[in-house]
């Protein structure tokens, strides 16, 4: 039988394989929810997001699209089953205050969506990194 790896040892290795993981999901879960048969805005809010998003890359900061981030953490057991998850540990969001409202045309609803949008991808992103993770641990566990 397998040793298990030390959890520490573990969550280094996992979080070495974070950003390529990252990026993937993200690419997967912006096809997935926005340019889908169903996507969650229609194509006049994608455009509105996306001149959002080249606004604040002007600006110097990463835009949109690379603001969600993620982190591993672990349930906090002393068990040999290790168990790891992701989650968002920051979400996009559009907010009256922020860079990310830009100028005053939109709209309250329009927000709303908007951020409902975001909040939905930075999860599935979660959710598409975290079933990395398990086949990581996995194969390490094997």
């Amino acid at each position: 039988m397998a040793e298990f790896p030390d959890e520490r040892q573990l969550v280094l290795r996992a979080r070495s394989q974070l950003d390529q993981w990252t990026r993937n999901a993200r690419r997967e879960a912006y096809t997935e929810l926005l340019e889908g048969d169903d996507p969650l805005l229609s194509p006049e809010e994608m455009q509105l997001l996306d001149a959002l998003d080249s606004e604040l890359e002007r600006q110097g900061g990463d835009g949109v699209w690379g603001t969600d981030q993620y982190g591993i953490h672990t349930a906090g057991t002393s068990s040999s089953d290790t168990s790891l998850g992701v989650v968002c540990v920051y979400h996009p969001q559009i907010t009256k205050d922020s860079v990310l409202r830009g100028g005053d045309s939109l709209d309250d609803e329009t927000e709303e969506r908007l951020n409902t949008a975001l909040w939905q991808y930075s999860e599935r992103v979660a959710t598409l990194i975290e079933a990395k993770l398990d086949e990581f641990v996995r194969q390490t566990q094997q």
